[in-house]
């Protein structure tokens, strides 16, 4: 049995379509496996109704000792690779996968996900389902929008946000949740842009 400290997070790039079926079949491995879904209604031509998709298509995520499971994990149906730098996968941090589940648990906030991130002024979010959460702001447009932008896999994810809620962090690197950042004025902005 590995130690606790053994285990990390990875993410994988898996067939298309094959989010659940590969989550479910790591799942009965014993594996521990983290596939982000969102409810959404389909329309058909006949009908409506609530299905849940994957938050980023071609992505899920586990918790493994990457030596003893790499092997188990990759002859999984439906999983390509693990995401990495050549072929050393790259490790998630805990608060990604945590900002993550906070995400799914917030649907009607999110809008569509983004795979690239314009520069900007940072910030930090004071209040709400993701205070402490940090970002870039971009202005644009009359809705106020925050894009969680996940760079172990190159995706973000687009929520509503209030401009009230953002507190300017000048020149200041990224805060993980919790630190503490240097105090500043609050930012009324449209668009808003976060990077973990």
């Amino acid at each position: 049995m590995s130690d606790i400290e053994d285990l990390k997070w990875y993410a994988l790039y898996v067939r298309s379509r094959y989010e659940k079926r590969a989550h479910d079949m790591l799942l009965e491995q014993g594996v521990v496996s983290f596939l982000p879904l969102l409810d959404t209604w389909k329309q058909w031509s006949d009908r409506k109704k609530k299905v849940s998709e994957p938050l980023f298509r071609g992505y899920l995520f586990v918790n493994i000792e990457l030596r003893r499971e790499k092997i188990t994990v990759l002859d999984t149906e439906g999983v390509v690779k693990f995401i990495g730098i050549g072929k050393t996968p790259s490790v998630i941090f805990q608060r990604d996968i945590d900002w993550l589940k906070q995400l799914v648990r917030e649907p009607d906030a999110i809008h569509k996900t983004v795979s690239s991130l314009p520069p900007g002024q940072r910030v930090k979010v004071l209040a709400g389902p993701f205070k402490d959460f940090e970002g870039v702001v971009v202005k644009q447009g009359r809705e106020s929008r925050l894009v969680v932008f996940f760079d172990s896999i190159m995706q973000g994810v687009e929520v509503t946000i209030s401009p009230d809620v953002l507190l300017a962090v000048a020149g200041a690197p990224l805060q993980i949740p919790g630190a503490a950042a240097p105090s500043s004025e609050l930012v009324s902005v449209e668009k808003h842009f976060l990077r973990l």
